[in-house]
């Protein structure tokens, strides 16, 4: 496959051709991030991390952009979750003070990740309230896309959907599903099912698709929809969809809303194998 050049607006191509994924410098930063989650339990406290002034304006230039395109491109329910969710403009917010408003406004509170985690301890971790999230930050060089999921990420778009009752339900029967789940092939459809709604799914509004996954909401050039194939919510056809990660996502899925979306799910989910022992 010919490689497609990378550009400041976050159109690129193969993951692999990320200046983060090059610069030493940068890598030896990631590292350290990882290293703070080592043996981190879940719902413990997260280390209060001392941003750099390169960081922090990485998060703004994100922050401007990503402001403008959501009043454009984003559902309802996220332009109204994202008034209420601890979001601040000008500087990266630590675990604890998102936490801290996630609690207040639905229970939920971020957990650190060093980077993937495990299905089972991802997803299922979101039945009792904690959401995997990591601390380091996107390359400056590219700073509207990431080919892995980064504090501005799990903030601006994770941070923002746990900040509405109704989509942190969706996050907390997701993760009900997962402890229940008989095994790695029932965990592998709940995690499409997640990927296709919670990451990359839409809301039609008005007969138009608007971005509802927290992947799109946290990157600049997903929100486009031109080139893409939008198929109308199938829940069972998502269970058995693969998808790639580090890349944008040529196929999505749209709900006729919130209430259809969380009702599709509820229904898909109860017919899943569970284990004997499920509680």
């Amino acid at each position: 496959m010919r490689a497609t050049p990378i550009t400041p607006d976050g159109r690129l191509g193969p993951a692999d051709r990320h200046p983060g994924m090059s610069d030493p410098r940068y890598l030896r930063r990631r590292r350290a991030f990882a290293a703070l989650a080592r043996g981190h339990q879940v719902g413990q406290p997260s280390p209060t991390v001392r941003y750099t002034e390169e960081e922090h304006a990485t998060w703004r230039t994100v922050h401007r952009a990503l402001t403008r395109a959501h009043r454009r491109h984003a559902c309802r329910e996220v332009l109204e979750a994202r008034e209420q969710a601890p979001v601040p403009a000008d500087r990266i917010p630590q675990h604890e003070e998102v936490g801290a408003e996630l609690r207040r406004l639905t229970g939920f509170s971020f957990t650190l990740a060093g980077g993937v985690v495990p299905t089972r301890r991802f997803l299922g971790s979101m039945a009792r309230g904690h959401f995997h999230a990591v601390q380091f930050v996107r390359h400056p060089a590219v700073p509207l896309y990431t080919p892995e999921p980064d504090v501005i990420h799990d903030v601006l778009g994770h941070g923002i959907h746990l900040s509405h009752p109704a989509i942190a339900e969706i996050y907390r029967m997701i993760g009900r599903a997962a402890v229940r789940a008989d095994g790695p092939e029932t965990l592998d459809a709940i995690s499409r099912v997640y990927w296709f709604t919670l990451e990359c799914g839409l809301l039609a509004e008005n007969g138009a698709p608007k971005a509802f996954g927290a992947a799109l909401l946290s990157s600049y050039g997903e929100l486009d929809w031109p080139g893409r194939q939008i198929h109308e919510l199938d829940v069972p056809t998502m269970a058995r969809t693969d998808y790639d990660i580090s890349g944008y996502q040529p196929l999505l899925f749209c709900a006729r809303s919130l209430t259809h979306l969380t009702d599709a799910l509820a229904a898909y989910l109860e017919t899943l194998p569970e284990t004997a022992h499920a509680a």
